[in-house]
């Protein structure tokens, strides 16, 4: 079943409504991502000044320029590693417009719903951006003591991410029916499913390109996956 809702979500990915989305996504990102790095330059022109004095050197002028060199090599290094979280955290401001473009297509028959405020929205991309991050740098200890464990750290990073997606992507999906008590309510009774879809949508995380159309395939598929999950429970949904 939690494949049917994935596959639905996947032939829908060529929606205008959905690229639309994903380029907003990415674009902000990159500009996010190039605006760090300003900043950083602008950091160690700051403390380095036209010349800096090493001990046992004296005055230097290529100090600045080479930590200049430096701090591009890790930006570039980081923003692989946090493209994608930054990526999902931004996107997910936006993937509202994917949930009711899923209703619009496959449940015409539902009233339409109120939009959850922007600032509300803000503050839940924040958080998840946080969050995801946060246990992923955490994790890092774990698969540093595992490494030995065949395949534990692949199994570790999908169980863990697997559980945030599956957390922000359904609780996005059942609070625009439910609000935000009555969609944790629903995640509750059925924590086990959404865990797993959850680690369906963590396994291309690890593909590049691929993995920046997981927010937007996580909206799409969560949102078939919470009216199936309603229909269940209520005989007929929303």
């Amino acid at each position: 079943m939690i494949l049917g809702d994935f596959i639905k979500a996947l032939v829908q990915l060529p929606d205008p409504r959905f690229r639309r989305v994903l380029w907003m996504g990415i674009g902000l990102t990159i500009a996010l991502l190039i605006a760090a790095y300003a900043l950083l330059l602008a950091l160690i022109e700051w403390l380095t000044g036209e010349t800096t004095t090493l001990p046992g050197v004296g005055e230097v002028t290529w100090f600045g320029d080479l930590l200049s060199w430096g701090s591009l090599g890790v930006m570039i290094i980081l923003s692989i590693f946090l493209m994608v979280p930054v990526a999902s955290a931004i996107t997910s401001l936006f993937l509202e417009d994917v949930a009711a473009a899923v209703e619009a297509e496959h449940y015409p028959e539902l009233p339409p719903v109120a939009r959850v405020p922007f600032s509300e929205g803000l503050r839940d991309s924040v958080n998840f951006l946080g969050l995801m991050l946060g246990a992923n740098i955490l994790a890092i200890g774990l698969y540093l003591m595992l490494f030995w464990v065949p395949f534990a750290p692949f199994v570790i990073f999908y169980a863990l991410n697997g559980f945030l997606l599956g957390r922000e992507y359904f609780q996005l999906a059942a609070m625009r029916r439910l609000g935000r008590e009555g969609a944790k309510e629903l995640r509750r009774r059925h924590g086990r499913e959404v865990w797993l879809a959850g680690c369906l949508m963590a396994v291309p995380l690890t593909l590049p390109l691929i993995n920046l159309f997981i927010p937007i395939l996580g909206a799409a598929t969560f949102t078939h996956l919470f009216h199936r999950l309603d229909q269940s429970d209520t005989g007929g949904g929303r």
